[in-house]
């Protein structure tokens, strides 16, 4: 194996995957939370017959069915990789010799 021409630094590591789909488990799990306290704060005021019910219902039920759609696009979304990675990368491969250009070799005869 050849060296890495830059080690790579603790603090220029990504989160491992396990991190990052437990992370996004747990904002899953509190999304679907919130939904099940609108059920069940919809449930609440409708029995107990609020003041501005239907502006409340309409703010439950517009939650409730919100939610699960944001909670499965949290959940599938992957954590932005750093600007200052992407940045570094980006002048590496325009500084890289493989980038320059070379020299064209002398002429060549098709026969």
């Amino acid at each position: 194996m050849r060296p890495r021409a830059q080690p790579t630094l603790i603090t220029d590591a990504e989160t491992s995957p396990d991190d990052q789909l437990r992370s996004r488990k747990r904002k899953y799990l509190i999304m679907m939370g919130i939904r099940i306290a609108c059920l069940i704060v919809g449930a609440v005021l409708a029995t107990a017959e609020a003041p501005l019910l239907w502006l409340w219902l309409s703010v439950c039920a517009v939650a409730m069915v919100l939610l699960p759609w944001l909670a499965v696009m949290v959940a599938n979304d992957r954590p932005p990789k750093d600007q200052h990675r992407l940045r570094r990368n980006r002048v590496a491969a325009t500084t890289s010799p493989k980038a320059l250009p070379t020299e064209r070799p002398g002429p060549v005869i098709d026969v």
